[in-house]
């Protein structure tokens, strides 16, 4: 009963992860319009949650002698890999396909469970990450876009291989005799990544003055500083928290594909706030994503097999122990 709840709360908080991160789009799009770069964008966003989650980091100081390679993994690849790869990727590449390739992720944690930590997965998992990846095709419209930059789509799988390392970090703090506290993991991890977004943006150069006006939002003004807000505090703080703390109550593959959900929920946001269109193949396509991460939440029973089984196993007992806490990457 106690791991049902927990994997009905891990659930909970992993769509609303997908639904905070899914709205920094909506409130990033106006200030781009407005004048900002969007690598400058990315760094206010990644800046000022670290900022607001400094004093959480000094309370949590002892990570830093106890799980440093921790703490700056997860800055590397959950936080500043993630955000410089996908802009690097969009710069060459249509948003769409870079999209798609980030969201492979889902796909690739698969593997990386199956074939380097040598664990089960189970059939449900990888019919949910087959139907989410196609889903998001439908969602992003990949084919109005299609094109090849060899460079744009390194860039675009070097983030979705961030956004495995986001995953696989996140569940790798809950292991040893004292796991790591997630809050300071990502107060940490968002340090790490604001200084090499720094390195990456050069915010010296943003014209600062931009905040202190109003962007345009589907025809109404709002002000650029409360956007920010929204990017910084629901966007980024809490949706990290969120997702870290997901990871710990599901398995990394589940929480994984129902991450996807975050491209569907940008796009219907953008769709009500912004006025973009919303096509039939977007939302026959956001309705699969969401089946695909039904099927994959659903692939762990709620009862353990009462029997070990030996070496041939079913996937479906394996997934068991990882929401029971029992299998952690190595």
């Amino acid at each position: 009963m106690q791991t049902s709840r927990g994997r009905s709360a891990g659930l909970g908080l992993a769509v609303v992860s997908a639904l905070a991160y899914g709205g920094s789009g909506v409130a990033a799009k106006p200030l781009i319009q407005a004048g900002l770069d969007p690598l400058h964008v990315v760094w206010l966003r990644v800046a000022g949650a670290a900022l607001v989650l400094l004093p959480v980091a000094w309370r949590h100081r002892a990570l830093v002698a106890r799980r440093p390679a921790l703490l700056v993994g997860f800055g590397l690849l959950g936080v500043a890999g993630v955000q410089a790869c996908y802009f690097a990727a969009i710069s060459r590449i249509p948003v769409g396909v870079a999209l798609l390739i980030e969201y492979l992720g889902p796909a690739l944690l698969l593997g990386w469970v199956r074939f380097v930590q040598r664990r089960p997965v189970s059939r449900a998992a990888a019919v949910g990450v087959v139907l989410a990846v196609g889903g998001l095709a439908c969602v992003v419209e990949v084919w109005s876009g299609m094109g090849f930059d060899a460079w744009g789509l390194v860039f675009a799988l070097g983030a979705a291989c961030c956004q495995v390392g986001y995953f696989v970090l996140a569940d790798h703090g809950s292991g040893g005799d004292r796991p790591a506290d997630p809050v300071g993991v990502i107060a940490y991890g968002l340090l790490v990544g604001a200084a090499v977004m720094t390195v990456v943006a050069r915010p010296w150069g943003m014209d600062w003055g931009l905040l202190a006006t109003s962007a345009d939002m589907n025809g109404s003004r709002v002000p650029a500083v409360l956007l920010l807000a929204w990017i910084v505090l629901i966007a980024t703080v809490a949706a990290y928290l969120t997702g870290v703390v997901a990871v710990r109550r599901l398995s990394p593959q589940v929480a994984g594909v129902v991450a996807c959900l975050e491209a569907v929920v940008a796009i219907v946001l953008a769709w009500v706030l912004l006025g973009e269109k919303l096509s039939l193949p977007q939302t026959v396509g956001g309705a699969v994503v969401l089946l695909g991460a039904f099927i994959a939440q659903s692939s762990t029973p709620k009862a353990a097999a009462p029997e070990p089984v030996a070496r041939g196993e079913g996937a479906s007992a394996a997934a068991e122990r990882e929401l029971s806490g029992g299998a952690r990457p190595a």
